[in-house]
């Protein structure tokens, strides 16, 4: 029910930029610009400054983002108030997924949600850990899910489940012959890295770090955003990554791929997170609680088949 001409302006004031605002609203750049003119006029000051490709706010832009982000918040929360007061559990829910969670694990879950509660309409942004993150921050989303936790202090962590990470490489590749890897090993041989930003590439780091092991003395052959990608190139070539046991678990009953437990073992949590404040909706509430308990069993069913 909010002002639209706010949604744009909150938008804008948080990327700093026409033309992202205009894509995480899926409006083109001429109307967002037209939505601002029209808001600054109204208040008859300028609330951007625009000056050599770039714009930042004017203090009277900075008041009014002040404003806006109270104004949005209880327009969203007298709607959902409104609507849970007839009983509904129902609306758009606007969830942020990992690349590995939103291919491999969350397609089930929202399916099974979707049939227990009809009215409720999921939407899912696919992006790496830290811009599922980012989104939220900016209130563009409800919840996300990443690996590991988040670090800004303005988003709440809950750990879901662990999630174990395994050497991924070809069943002709040294290593498919190995019971285990140790971290000394992986230098040997090429490397298909997780691009910067990626909750998992964070994870892996760390790991290598804590073993002795820097991380750029891996023979590093690419960095790839997607999980399928990598899968593609492993099975053609001589390379190995380090992935979720999940997201190679076709491929490996199949015999197109080999996983090979790492020693010690990596293991990390995934976890939902979701923005600081006093009101989340009986909708929000519900996936949340839902979700957890649908990704703990479908890790511990995981975890429980033999290797392959």
């Amino acid at each position: 029910m909010a002002d639209r001409r706010l949604q744009v302006f909150h938008a804008v004031a948080k990327h700093l930029s026409f033309t992202k605002a205009a894509e995480a609203l899926f409006m083109t750049q001429p109307a967002v610009t037209f939505q601002i003119r029209q808001l600054e006029e109204h208040f008859n000051t300028r609330l951007f400054d625009r000056a050599h490709g770039r714009i930042a706010l004017t203090p009277a832009g900075q008041a009014a983002l002040e404003y806006a982000e109270r104004i949005l918040e209880l327009s969203a929360e007298m709607d959902t108030r409104m609507k849970e007061m007839g009983g509904q559990v129902a609306g758009a829910l606007l969830i942020g997924a990992s690349t590995t969670i939103a291919e491999y694990l969350l397609p089930p879950v929202l399916g099974e949600f979707k049939m227990a509660y009809p009215g409720v309409v999921p939407r899912l942004f696919v992006a790496n850990s830290e811009a599922v993150q980012a989104r939220i921050a900016e209130r563009t989303l409800d919840l996300g899910f990443i690996e590991g936790e988040s670090h800004l202090p303005s988003l709440v962590t809950d750990v879901c489940c662990d999630d174990e990470l395994q050497v991924v490489c070809a069943p002709a590749h040294p290593l498919a012959r190995q019971a285990a890897a140790t971290p000394q090993m992986l230098a040997e041989y090429p490397y298909v890295s997780r691009e910067p930003g990626s909750g998992t590439r964070e994870v892996i780091d760390s790991y290598l770090d804590r073993a002795g092991v820097r991380p750029d003395s891996l023979q590093v052959v690419m960095e790839l955003g997607s999980p399928e990608a990598i899968k593609g190139l492993l099975s053609a070539g001589n390379a190995f990554a380090i992935m979720s046991r999940a997201t190679a678990a076709k491929e490996a009953r199949a015999g197109e791929l080999a996983r090979v437990p790492l020693a010690p073992r990596l293991t990390r949590h995934l976890s939902v997170v979701y923005p600081k404040e006093r009101f989340h909706s009986r909708l929000v509430n519900s996936f949340v609680q839902f979700a957890k308990e649908r990704l703990a069993a479908q890790q511990a069913a995981e975890s429980a088949r033999p290797a392959a």
